[in-house]
């Protein structure tokens, strides 16, 4: 039984670029706990504040139940539940789940995997983030769930990945003019730029094109507040902000709030900016609630 593959295949569950990250969310906690406890078990009433937490942060921005990916999780045959009752889900209604006992662990075959080969445990991991979430939130995520993961490359899997151009982070920044196009910051140690990274519009994992007019020149902190939907591109390329961001201090307003209704920075002329259909998945299935108005001049 190939683990990756199916690990890899939890990702068919979207369709036409939507997100649905619930399966690959429990699965990536289930793995957590079971580094931590290889014979524990999830209680559903439990585990269900953790589960709801980790979809409202990482999950798109249309809200379900934890209770959906408790019960699904099944069928990819990584996953099983019991209940007070006996062996078996009772279906994906919370209450039951919660009055009924519903507990869920790893299918004993997997376990036995895991405990025979340990690094299966990372491999998995990786495959289940690189499929599903951009690297900007890996260690985020890891932290949330509760991985510990060697830091290795992962492997190669030709069913399950795609290569990236490695010219695109130089094509991007160049177009961007090694300038931050939220925010303009430029730092350089040296000739050589440091906190800028190229941003997928439409994450790679979603097949986002490793093309320009898919990337943005980002500083660390504003990529990874775009790829949390804190931030976002709306009509005209006016940058959008959350209204469910919240931050009191003098930096939080100015180095976020303030930049709601701001037209962005470049690219240059000749450049190709950032394309609608990019732009519009961004905003559907990463950006969260509704945008701030502008400042007031």
């Amino acid at each position: 039984m190939d683990w990756l593959e199916r690990a890899a295949k939890l990702r068919q569950w979207s369709r036409s670029g939507t997100r649905a990250p619930h399966k690959p969310l429990l699965f990536l906690y289930a793995l957590g706990r079971f580094q931590r406890d290889a014979d524990g078990e999830l209680r559903y009433s439990a585990v269900e504040g953790d589960l709801r937490r980790l979809l409202a942060e990482y999950g798109p921005p249309n809200r379900t139940t934890p209770a959906y990916p408790f019960h699904h999780l099944v069928s990819d045959g990584v996953w099983e539940v019991r209940t007070d009752r006996g062996p078996g889900s009772p279906g994906s209604g919370v209450r039951e789940l919660r009055e009924i006992g519903a507990a869920g662990r790893l299918t004993p075959e997997l376990r036995a995997a895991l405990r025979r080969e340990p690094s299966l445990l990372g491999r998995m991991a990786r495959v289940l983030l690189d499929l599903n979430f951009p690297p900007s939130l890996h260690g985020d995520l890891c932290e949330a769930v509760g991985l510990e993961l060697e830091p290795t490359e992962s492997e190669q899997f030709s069913a399950v990945r795609r290569r990236r151009d490695p010219r695109m982070r130089e094509q991007v920044l160049t177009a961007y003019e090694y300038r931050c196009a939220f925010c303009g910051y430029d730092g350089r140690i040296g000739a050589v730029p440091v906190g800028l990274e190229a941003a997928h519009v439409r994450w790679w994992a979603f097949d986002g094109p490793d093309d320009i007019d898919n990337g943005l020149c980002l500083c660390s902190l504003h990529h990874k507040l775009f790829d949390k939907g804190v931030l976002g591109i709306g009509d005209g390329h006016h940058i959008l902000v959350s209204q469910r961001f919240v931050g009191h201090s003098p930096a939080a307003r100015e180095h976020v709030i303030a930049l709601a209704g701001r037209q962005l920075i470049g690219p240059q002329p000749g450049a190709r900016p950032v394309a609608a259909v990019h732009r519009s998945w961004h905003t559907s299935q990463v950006f969260h609630g509704s945008p701030r108005p502008a400042p007031a001049a």
